[in-house]
């Protein structure tokens, strides 16, 4: 993918923060094995003292926040560990579903795989909120708010409730085609079809937090694929 410079991802910066809108496909950290670019590398090229105050998947897009000073990332990891900072995403999943204030505490362990696994024995404690925001036919709209910050949490809790999100297919999502929602649909000769996102429909929205007295709601919106999606569901999936 061709990235962009980092200041055109930037969606908030102040003395002691910087917000960006992350886009998908790139790692939040630096790889262990390799040279690809990653939003910590980008961040510090653009500020040296830049360190991450947390991360979100390669595949999920959004809001992500980095901490331009030690003192201003000292106080970030207090408030995540005490979940004072409210996160906010939005994911589109396979299916009809109607989560209303819905709460998944379900515990979880990390594999030897590097996936997320339900463990009701060791897992450490895990909970969402779900709430559906818009339904169509075959998919719908929900917005997650997750209390803590397991590894793949939303993906697996939503999966847990037989809601995968679209093309996630660790966790069951499946490739969202057109051809599956539009009637009659003629696909171009000598092309293989493609989904209509390729990745993890699951991109977080907003964040909201106090910071040195003051009060942040910041917000990300969504990309182009995930738009898109959306788009094409709304004219060919509606109820």
């Amino acid at each position: 993918m061709k990235l962009k410079r980092f200041s055109e991802y930037i969606v908030h910066e102040d003395e002691h923060l910087i917000a960006i809108n992350k886009p998908a496909m790139i790692s939040s950290l630096n790889d262990r094995i390799g040279d690809q670019p990653s939003i910590q590398h980008l961040a510090q090229d653009y500020l040296a003292s830049a360190q991450l105050c947390h991360r979100l998947d390669k595949e999920t897009s959004g809001i992500l926040l980095i901490a331009k000073n030690p003192e201003t990332y000292r106080e970030m990891s207090i408030k995540f560990e005490k979940r004072e900072i409210e996160k906010t995403y939005w994911a589109i999943s396979d299916g009809r579903h109607y989560f209303k204030n819905t709460t998944v505490d379900t515990p979880l362990s990390v594999s030897s795989r590097g996936r997320a696994k339900v463990d009701k024995r060791d897992g450490k404690p895990a909970e969402t909120d779900f709430s559906v925001i818009e339904t169509f036919k075959n998919f719908c709209l929900i917005e997650c708010k997750p209390l803590t910050g397991r590894l793949h949490q939303i993906r697996i809790h939503l999966a847990t409730q037989n809601a995968s999100i679209s093309g996630d297919v660790i966790y069951g999502g499946d490739p969202p085609y057109l051809k599956s929602i539009k009637k009659n649909y003629n696909p171009p000769t000598h092309e293989e079809p493609r989904p209509m996102i390729s990745r993890t429909a699951l991109h977080a929205e907003s964040v909201s937090f106090d910071l040195y007295g003051k009060s942040f709601n910041i917000k990300a919106p969504l990309p182009k694929d995930m738009a898109v999606f959306l788009k094409l569901l709304r004219k060919y999936d509606h109820e």
